[in-house]
């Protein structure tokens, strides 16, 4: 597990977070595409406490899902940089957004959520689920 910084876009709010993997996770749900103006958003899901703010803070709006459950957007207040969700349905762990870290632009792909939604001249470029992916077996000590 890795340790990496990010900024939002103005500088005011930045934060750490340790990262299972250096890979980003391609998100092509229409809220994203919305959200960031693009065809999809890049992030990881890690666990809420692997997130610290280390500077500035944030603000939050909630929207509802396709589960009808809420999910909360964290943001920076200045810029409106978007910095994680958290889904009701997703638990503990948080959706954070890769592309705004530091080493951000080196990491490869390594899924690809909400496939279903993805434009039509859209290639795959990694394993891909047609909405989130089924959740861990594992139990969570």
């Amino acid at each position: 597990m890795s340790v990496d910084s990010g900024k939002c876009h103005c500088g005011q709010t930045e934060w750490e977070v340790k990262l299972n993997e250096k890979a980003h996770i391609l998100c092509h749900c229409d809220t994203c595409k919305k959200l960031g103006g693009g065809a999809y958003s890049l992030n990881q899901i890690v666990p809420k406490e692997n997130l610290k703010v280390t500077k500035g803070g944030l603000k939050a709006y909630k929207y509802y899902g396709d589960s009808g459950k809420s999910v909360s957007c964290f943001y920076c207040p200045n810029c409106t940089s978007h910095v994680y969700h958290h889904q009701e349905v997703m638990g503990n762990d948080i959706v954070v957004r890769t592309i705004l870290l530091e080493n951000g632009k080196n990491f490869q792909p390594g899924a690809e959520i909400y496939g279903k939604a993805r434009l039509g001249w859209e290639k795959e470029v990694a394993q891909t689920f047609a909405t989130l992916p089924p959740p861990d077996p594992t139990p969570k000590l």
